[in-house]
């Protein structure tokens, strides 16, 4: 499947601002991994992982030896469990801001 890339340096600035701006670093606090985050709201989360922090991250690398391998779908539940202390400690703040 062919996919369009963009060309266009307002396009590329529209691609950064939507996956990039705004990412806070969150460590996880039983293991090496450090993802990006941001909370648009109190239900929305968007996690990057990077190839480093997905092979850190040992409840992905436990489920990784699971018959059938792991869920991509599903999230590291201590990840989410940092990000949530981040939230709590005002290390990460809810909400967009600018659109972002």
């Amino acid at each position: 499947m062919a996919y369009i890339l963009p060309t266009s340096p307002d396009t590329l600035e529209d691609q950064r601002l939507y996956t990039r701006a705004r990412l806070t670093e969150v460590a996880c606090l039983d293991c090496l991994a450090r993802v990006g985050v941001k909370k648009n709201s109190e239900h929305h989360t968007s996690i990057q992982w990077s190839s480093g922090s997905l092979a850190e991250c040992a409840e992905f690398r436990r489920q990784d030896q699971q018959p059938g391998g792991r869920s991509v779908h599903q999230s590291c539940p201590r990840m989410q469990a940092s990000i949530d202390a981040a939230v709590r400690d005002g290390e990460l703040t809810i909400g967009a801001q600018d659109g972002y």
